[in-house]
């Protein structure tokens, strides 16, 4: 009788003691992977930022490592509040979502008054003393993503309705015309409308609303671009000026299409491999404040094809786990921020690196975790606590642990 009992279980014959027995254990999981790939996408980019805005830096501030130094202390900073974050049970958020979205609305606004402070010609930051300032549309998003999560799970089956369908767009398109009005932010307004749009695809059933909002939407598009073609050649706005640009680049080279030219030419002289860390040329000047918006060009110039398409694996190795977290998720709630997540960095990457082929108009988007940009770097490490305490509830099981 012992013997067949061995061979039904040949663990037994290893471990007498537990007679065989068997027990499945369920044990939390820590993404580390996506811990992994956000120190490297941070640690490629302090290297990537550095080596592109030394020389500008050492002009402009006698210091080749201002930049650097300043990013690498808040990206220092970001990590260890993403992890403090992670620790965190993402249930806590849902009691304050709508303080959250009302909050950010309210802090938008406030760069309307004497708080808000102007830089590069564009009033979109809150001053917090003489040195630090923060954009609110930053915390826009993540409000609008926690927002959507939870109003998604408290209609619960009632979202297959078409007013819950346009009540998302509601809330969304509202958060966006904030963003425009009161910080003159058009490309977060446009990211913010993204994140939305996703979702309410993601959570509603019926894709024939999406669809029918989707063509609308590029035909609204296609008339603007067609209108601003024929008949605003000769208008001030520089909005329509961008546009006119990215339609024609080399009738404004001297102007408004310097960068975006400037910035094809580094790619272009970078070729397959590139010039080699440290000796791009464009970024001496060329490429107007590259360590910003266009610092994929200079990443292309010196480390040529190769780097580019090492900085996309990267990213897209982020979607991935970020993708495989909100598909295991323990819950909507969890899986609906994830979601929302996903689609705010894709939607930032596509457009910045659209904006620095020419495949866009430019929109001033950053690339996450490498242009130079405190509020950036830390919101987006907020996102990524986030994203590692949804994680952390999932519940993984090992039926081959023995008692």
């Amino acid at each position: 009788m012992a013997d067949s009992k061995q061979k039904k279980n040949p663990l037994a014959r290893v471990f007498p003691g537990n007679k065989g027995k068997l027990k499945e254990k369920k044990y939390d999981y820590y993404d580390f992977s996506l811990l992994a790939v956000i120190i490297l996408l941070t640690c490629f980019g302090l290297v990537m930022l550095y080596s592109t805005s030394a020389y500008m830096a050492e002009l402009d501030f006698d210091d080749d490592m201002h930049y650097f130094r300043r990013q690498a202390l808040i990206s220092v900073f970001s990590i260890a509040m993403a992890i403090v974050i992670s620790k965190i049970d993402y249930h806590i958020l849902s009691n304050f979502t709508s303080i959250a979205y009302f909050g950010s609305l309210f802090l938008m606004a406030l760069v309307k008054t004497p708080l808000g402070v102007t830089s590069h010609g564009a009033r979109r930051w809150l001053g917090v003393t003489e040195t630090i300032s923060f954009q609110p549309a930053e915390v826009a998003k993540i409000a609008l993503i926690l927002y959507l999560a939870q109003l998604v799970v408290t209609m619960g089956r009632s979202i297959r309705s078409t007013r819950a369908f346009f009540l998302m767009l509601i809330a969304g398109g509202f958060q966006a015309f904030a963003a425009y009005a009161f910080t003159d932010n058009l490309s977060t307004a446009i990211i913010i409308l993204g994140i939305t749009v996703g979702m309410v695809f993601i959570a509603h059933p019926n894709r024939r609303l999406f669809w029918l909002l989707m063509g609308a939407g590029a035909f609204v598009v296609l008339i603007a671009v067609i209108v601003i073609m024929t008949t605003m050649q000769g208008s001030d706005n520089f909005r329509i000026q961008r546009i006119l640009v990215w339609l024609h680049p080399e009738d404004y080279a001297s102007g408004d299409g310097y960068q975006t030219l400037q910035a094809l030419y580094a790619i272009g002289s970078g070729g397959f491999f590139g010039r080699g860390l440290g000796n791009s040329i464009q970024k001496l000047g060329s490429v107007p404040e590259a360590q910003n918006d266009f610092i994929f060009s200079i990443i292309c110039e010196e480390l040529g094809m190769v780097g580019g398409i090492i900085v996309l694996l990267f990213f897209g190795y982020l979607l991935y786990r970020l993708f495989f977290i909100a598909q295991n998720a323990p819950d909507m709630y969890g899986s609906l921020i994830v979601t929302g997540i996903f689609i705010h960095i894709s939607l930032q990457v596509i457009l910045n690196i659209a904006v620095v082929l020419n495949i866009l108009p430019n929109t001033g988007v950053t690339l996450p975790f490498i242009s130079y940009g405190g509020t950036s770097v830390l919101f987006l490490m907020a996102e990524m606590g986030l994203a590692l305490s949804v994680a952390r509830k999932i519940r993984l099981q090992d039926s081959q642990v023995l008692l």
